[in-house]
């Protein structure tokens, strides 16, 4: 048995902190921001914490990466189709197969989705078939006939292939060896059909998982009805809607996530659009208005350091209180350190400004 001594304790806890900061600080856009010298303030008074604490820094806890391993992120401010093409060409996969290509469809009332007009020119330059599945609430999304009346409303159907991947059953069911939380993940079973996915986020505030990006639009966005309300209730039931501890939903998303990758064998790539920056997500036909501005694009490989870039944009943004606070009261980071923990990706990021 190992036992951790409280030092050794403390000291775990700030480097996660510096790491954040270092994260936040390795942001090169072309005019330096104040919050860089925050950052490092900070790292400096945490430093002279540690020295008053005595503890040697020559053991990090954990490890710290070796800077060429850490993910790539690539970001612009540009929001425009045009730029996500070119974010997606930076990223330097091309999408082998049949291509599916995984959006928000909107709840119908929300104004806050990215449009298909948006997404159009990348969804061309993959030859990608529009991919979603049915939600288990209420609303204009929650049954195939519901669902394919609200692409046709919003204008998908017109410009792409769309396939509801859970329109029949039954579920395929994907296997979690070692969950946790969940030891089965229920997707639409029509998955089988594509050979890669290309994974496009409106990335925002969300009222049960704190934010929603690219781990949550694998994990809940790909599972079936029956596949969401498993995941919500951390794996009690799929037939109804359960309290579960807020950890445990987290986790579940994260174990969920784990299984959709492993089963495309790893070729998917992500990017995540920040704008319209609500507490909200996209799935209430009625959300929040936005108090903050716009940010902008960005990519990658990773969906863990690909959405961990994003939350630490929003932290350092000067009008970011609204949606920091919506992620810090439902412990929404959770998620990014238990999927750091099953290797779906990194917390460490490398961030390149393509402006």
């Amino acid at each position: 048995m190992i036992i951790v001594s409280p030092r050794v304790k403390i000291k775990y806890f700030l480097c996660k902190r510096l790491r954040n900061i270092h994260l936040r600080a390795g942001i090169q856009p072309k005019n330096v921001s104040i919050h860089f010298f925050i950052c490092i303030l900070r790292a400096f008074a945490l430093c002279c914490f540690y020295s008053a604490l005595d503890v040697p820094q020559a053991v990090n806890y954990p490890p710290q990466e070796d800077q060429n391993m850490k993910a790539k992120v690539y970001f612009s401010k540009q929001i425009t189709p045009e730029k996500v093409v070119e974010l997606y060409k930076a990223v330097g996969l091309e999408l082998p197969g049949k291509v599916a290509v995984k959006v928000h469809s909107g709840e119908p009332g929300n104004q806050n989705f990215l449009t298909p007009e948006f997404w159009q020119p990348m969804v061309e330059t993959v030859h990608g078939t529009i991919v979603e599945c049915n939600t288990a609430y209420p609303g204009e999304r929650n049954t195939t006939d519901a669902h394919r009346r609200t692409m046709i409303k919003h204008g998908w159907s017109k410009l792409f292939d769309v396939d509801i991947l859970d329109a029949e059953g039954p579920d395929l069911e994907l296997p979690i060896p070692n969950g946790k939380r969940i030891q089965k993940n229920l997707v639409g079973k029509d998955i089988k059909n594509y050979d890669s996915m290309l994974v496009l986020s409106h990335f925002k505030g969300h009222p049960m998982g704190g934010f929603g990006g690219a781990l949550k639009n694998v994990s809940i966005g790909i599972a079936s009805s029956n596949g969401k309300r498993w995941i919500h209730s951390a794996g009690v039931t799929k037939d109804k809607w359960v309290e579960t501890p807020q950890d445990a939903f987290l986790e579940s998303m994260a174990e969920a996530d784990e299984a959709v990758i492993s089963h495309m064998h790893g070729k998917m790539m992500y990017l995540n659009v920040m704008n319209r920056l609500s507490v909200d997500c996209d799935c209430l036909a009625s959300p929040t208005e936005p108090d903050m501005h716009d940010i902008g694009v960005l990519s990658s490989l990773d969906p863990v350091a690909l959405d961990q870039a994003c939350v630490d944009l929003i932290h350092t943004a000067p009008d970011g209180a609204s949606v920091t606070e919506r992620i810090a009261s439902l412990h929404g980071e959770h998620i990014l350190e238990y999927a750091e923990e099953l290797g779906i990706g990194s917390r460490a990021y490398r961030l390149t400004v393509l402006d």
